[in-house]
């Protein structure tokens, strides 16, 4: 006969007490979420039968969340916020709610204008994904009328709960990887003032460079896109230099795939010309046979602390978390050629 599965014997196996096991399984407050979900888990691998009240009070209410995103980045080679979006989905649909994505146009951010989520109250709180203009971020700070929390981007500045990667020492692991492989003529590709992400990963760029003793070559720093609009712009930008660097940081993937058209269209090929590596890990296609060597942001794990975030603001009005910053991964792929011994730092 099975032995029946006690409150304490689940207890005892998470070091935590009967009473804590006891309002995990009944909804009742007083349990991290994280903890929450490792009892329920536990207790369903341990055969611990809930009593039909338990599971009745521990259904989460329903909600509704907005996610907004401006236009720009869901065009062609912008799939990293369609996967973030996938990411929010699963999260929101598992803890009982439902998302609600609604891309924000450039006039719509131009004229200042409230999303229809907002507009229409259908949404019960609101995810910012990606960056807006400073204007419109602005607008929306002080506009938004329900629980809100930013997602890869911080706002621009203003007092807010974000989930965003650590881009800044991103930059600099990926620069410092170059020097390893022998590069001290590096570039930068990505529109300065762009972006704050943009802005952190050339900070960490420049903090590479410095400890390196190298110069920063203004020409080695390519434009990707247009400044006002945010758009990527592979006709107008991505102007090469006459004195060609041995390797460029891109700021993200899909500004890399369009670097090595761009190369590959001046007789530049890579990595055995030109070493190339990016940021995000979110194209999943090689270019052109080279495996992109880039920086991969745990947009997982970043879905998940934003959901966690966002409930939290809905059942209580204080809750606040900051700027919550999430460490991402360096993958080695075969676009950077190793060229001469790294130079040391100074």
């Amino acid at each position: 006969m099975a032995k029946t599965v006690r409150l304490i014997d689940i207890g005892k196996k998470l070091n935590v007490s009967a009473v804590t096991v006891s309002k995990a399984l009944s909804g009742q407050k007083g349990v991290s979420e994280e903890m929450r979900e490792k009892i329920v888990r536990l207790a369903d691998e341990m055969g611990y039968k809930r009593s039909d009240s338990q599971i009745e009070s521990s259904k989460e209410k329903s909600f509704t969340i907005g996610v907004i995103v401006a236009d720009r980045y869901l065009g062609e080679n912008q799939s990293f916020y369609w996967k973030l979006y996938q990411e929010i989905s699963k999260w929101a649909i598992s803890r009982n709610c439902f998302p609600m994505l609604e891309v924000i146009s450039h006039e719509v951010e131009k004229r200042s204008e409230l999303p229809k989520v907002i507009l229409e109250k259908k949404a019960d709180g609101l995810i910012v994904m990606g960056e807006f203009k400073h204007g419109y971020a602005e607008f929306l700070a002080e506009n938004i009328p329900v629980p809100t929390v930013n997602l890869d981007t911080t706002g621009r500045g203003k007092v807010t709960d974000c989930v965003v990667s650590n881009n800044l020492m991103g930059g600099y692991e990926m620069t410092n990887y170059l020097f390893e492989m022998g590069h001290s003529k590096i570039g930068f590709v990505g529109t300065r003032l762009s972006t704050t992400s943009i802005d952190d990963r050339f900070f960490g760029y420049l903090k590479s460079m410095m400890e390196h003793g190298m110069t920063v070559h203004e020409d080695w720093i390519l434009d990707d896109r247009d400044r006002e609009t945010g758009f990527v712009d592979v006709q107008n930008k991505f102007e090469l230099p006459k004195e060609m660097p041995t390797a460029f940081f891109c700021n993200c993937d899909g500004t890399a795939s369009l670097l090595i058209q761009k190369l590959a269209q001046n007789g530049y090929s890579v990595p055995e010309d030109v070493s190339v590596i990016g940021f995000d890990n979110y194209i999943p296609d090689q270019f052109g046979g080279v495996g992109l060597t880039t920086y991969e942001i745990n947009t997982k794990e970043m879905a998940k602390r934003t959901v966690h975030i966002i409930l939290h603001k809905l059942r209580n009005d204080n809750y606040s978390t900051g700027i919550f910053m999430l460490p991402g991964k360096f993958v080695e792929r075969d676009s950077v050629k190793r060229i001469a011994p790294a130079v040391p730092f100074v």
